[in-house]
């Protein structure tokens, strides 16, 4: 199965809920292909997280990502990303 940003349109408490369904899917014996910027969908457990980049494709650890990393220094500190926008 491939998904393409299946969050895209899900609310926070939908995309918590997509990931459950993700692990079964992966315990069952299923294939998922997700692409996506999300980094609650990064965090299906016992998922293999690859990152494009400038060096083509790398395995590597959702903690790690840049998305979360982003995320993490926006949500700290939103004034520090907000004052380049107004």
């Amino acid at each position: 199965m491939t998904l393409d940003e299946p969050e895209a349109a899900l609310s926070f408490t939908s995309s918590l809920r997509l990931v459950p369904l993700l692990a079964e899917l992966g315990r069952s014996g299923a294939q998922v292909a997700c692409a996506t910027h999300s980094p609650i969908l990064a965090s299906v457990p016992g998922a293999a997280v690859l990152e494009v980049g400038e060096d083509g494709i790398a395995e590597t650890r959702r903690q790690d990502l840049a998305i979360v990393d982003h995320w993490r220094r926006y949500l700290e500190r939103p004034e520090a990303y907000l004052r380049h926008l107004f």
